[in-house]
């Protein structure tokens, strides 16, 4: 009897706390990343950061003064966590054109996680 009690309450353990151990995800969170990272809400960050890994050149333009400027933008799989937090949640970030997407928390951490461990 007690060796069927102890069982029950292993199993009720691994159901409701052990989330490592049963993954019920009918998506896991690499996969949710990349669907993100491909259109979190409109525009898809590799339209912009590619496979994130280096810089990318959005556009070349002329200034007032008739200079080429390159407008780039900057490789993202190796920014600290709380940087990518603050570009995507302060309004415009640290950057100017950065658009706002009005991501939650867990969908800022599921795309970190995606960019994080990127297949090569």
């Amino acid at each position: 009897m007690r060796i069927v009690v102890f069982a029950i309450l292993l199993l009720f353990y691994n159901v409701c706390f052990a989330k490592d151990i049963i993954n019920n995800s009918f998506i896991t969170d690499y996969e949710y990343g990349a669907m993100l990272y491909e259109n979190p809400r409109g525009i898809g960050c590799n339209k912009c950061h590619d496979r994130g890994d280096k810089s990318v050149i959005i556009a070349k333009y002329k200034n007032k003064k008739n200079e080429t400027k390159t407008l780039n933008s900057p490789a993202i799989n190796n920014v600290p966590f709380e940087k990518f937090v603050d570009v995507l949640t302060t309004k415009r970030g640290s950057s100017n054109i950065m658009p706002s997407y009005f991501l939650t928390n867990d969908e800022i951490k599921s795309i970190y996680f995606y960019l994080k461990n990127l297949k090569k």
